[in-house]
């Protein structure tokens, strides 16, 4: 590290979050400053950009007070980096990781730098092991697993603040691993409001207890929001590698995220690209996506579930389309479920999990899981084309099969998408069984005789109950 460098009296503007100054000092891309102004109170910032005569400092506070001829800045010769350690869980920090609950700074036994270091990609291992959300929907339908990044398509209206907060309530490694496991709760342009929805809904649930929080407001500067996730993941890792916990980062809403990073690209003067994007958005999204994994030889991990908002529910923009190319699938929220009063109204005929295959079965969630979720999807599939058929022809002109597969597509949303409360994966599995015997036998293609004859057979026709 190179001694700390000031310089004063060379700043030129100031545009919303960002300093210009005329560069009259060694300095590096990314390099950590602190700015004062007349008052003398300190303001972190990085450096984000600089040719041979400028420089430009993204201030990740308030600029509101800062005088072009009294600004100061000093070069700490480092890139940001994040004090760690014992005594993270149970904390709620802002977007830039400074406590704002109330409480002490964490006694720092390890700086940790907030954009990750390259991992190689040889060492990765593949994902795999069940984690137990408590939704039917993905742990049943599109399960989440151990090391993967799931992202989960929601749209304006949609409560995927809810889902996102009862995720983090209810989730939960099986077995052995269950007393290891964390959650890195990150909340990206949020209000007030819905930050203390979630801090209370943390705390009353006793969750926080094995949580950390970094809550960022939508009144704070656009340039906080696009290190907040880096915190967040920095404090993912530090569990991951110092703890070996297994960890659960749930982000919402990275929409916000891709909102701030277009607003500060137009501030420096960039080139836009597709929808007034960066061109690299792909890289910068993948900065934050790729850092999760499991590695050869590490005991914990990081699993990542991102939440975004589709503008104009659009799955082809360049927020979801971008993130689908990068993640290991999806989970779609739909506004024709949510209108029917279905909670959660996730569209399991669009999702996906990619790396489904790797965590379910025999060792993992339980054997028939693989044959039951394939042939729920093939049903359902099958009942929502007779749905249409039905919107042709009327109900009078469907078969008495049609109409079977009418019955079990109400009941698969009514009774298995829709849930009251969290629910175990062997609960979910129970309400698949039930659903399969409102089906001819005939119709269980991708059920062996034994499944058959023990789960659907077994038992006459009859009601779930929620």
């Amino acid at each position: 590290m190179r001694p700390e460098l000031f310089t004063q009296g060379t700043a030129t503007a100031i545009e919303g979050p960002l300093l210009f100054l005329k560069r009259n000092v060694q300095a590096r891309l990314n390099e950590a400053v602190e700015v004062r102004g007349q008052s003398g109170r300190p303001r972190l910032g990085r450096i984000a950009a600089l040719d041979d005569e400028s420089m430009v400092v993204e201030v990740l506070e308030s600029t509101i007070g800062l005088g072009l001829r009294d600004v100061r800045v000093r070069f700490l010769g480092e890139p940001l980096h994040f004090a760690l350690g014992p005594g993270l869980l149970g904390r709620v920090f802002n977007g830039v990781g400074q406590p704002s609950d109330g409480g002490p700074p964490v006694a720092a036994a390890k700086r940790m730098r907030i954009d990750g270091t390259p991992i190689n990609p040889a060492l990765r291992d593949l994902p795999s092991d069940f984690i137990e959300t408590g939704i039917s929907a993905i742990d049943l339908m599109n399960s989440l697993v151990r090391g993967q990044k799931l992202p989960l398509f929601s749209s304006g209206g949609l409560p995927h603040d809810r889902i996102a907060s009862e995720i983090a309530e209810n989730a939960r490694l099986r077995g052995e691993g269950e007393q290891g496991f964390a959650i890195v709760f990150v909340g990206i342009g949020i209000s007030h409001d819905t930050a203390e929805a979630f801090r209370h809904a943390m705390q009353d649930s006793g969750a926080l207890a094995h949580t950390v929080m970094f809550l960022n407001l939508a009144s704070e500067p656009s340039t906080q929001r696009l290190l907040t996730p880096r915190f967040a993941l920095t404090a993912a890792e530090y569990l991951a590698a110092e703890e070996d916990r297994h960890v659960l980062v749930i982000m919402t809403d990275m929409t916000n995220y891709c909102e701030a990073l277009r607003e500060v690209s137009a501030s420096h003067g960039e080139v836009p690209s597709r929808k007034g994007y960066p061109g690299y958005m792909y890289s910068d999204l993948a900065s934050i996506y790729e850092r999760a994994g499991c590695l050869h030889g590490a005991k914990g991990t990081i699993t990542q579930l991102p939440i975004l908002t589709m503008p104009a529910e659009d799955i082809s923009h360049p927020i979801p389309d971008l993130t689908g190319y990068i993640t290991e699938g999806q989970v779609v929220l739909d506004k024709g479920l949510d209108h029917k009063g279905i909670y959660p109204p996730i569209n399991v005929l669009p999702s996906l999990s990619r790396l489904m295959d790797q965590g379910i079965g025999e060792g993992y969630s339980h054997k028939d899981h693989p044959a039951l979720a394939n042939q729920l999807f093939a049903s359902y599939a099958k009942a929502i084309r007779v749905r249409v058929l039905a919107s042709v022809v009327g109900r009078d002109g469907l078969t008495e099969l049609d109409r079977q597969y009418i019955e079990f597509a109400d009941r698969f949303e009514r009774d298995l998408i829709r849930q009251a409360g969290r629910r175990t994966l062997e609960e979910s599995m129970e309400f698949g069984w039930q659903l399969l015997r409102l089906l001819p036998k005939a119709e269980l293609a991708r059920l062996s005789d034994d499944q058959i004859t023990r789960y659907v057979q077994s038992t006459s026709r009859s009601e779930p109950h929620a």
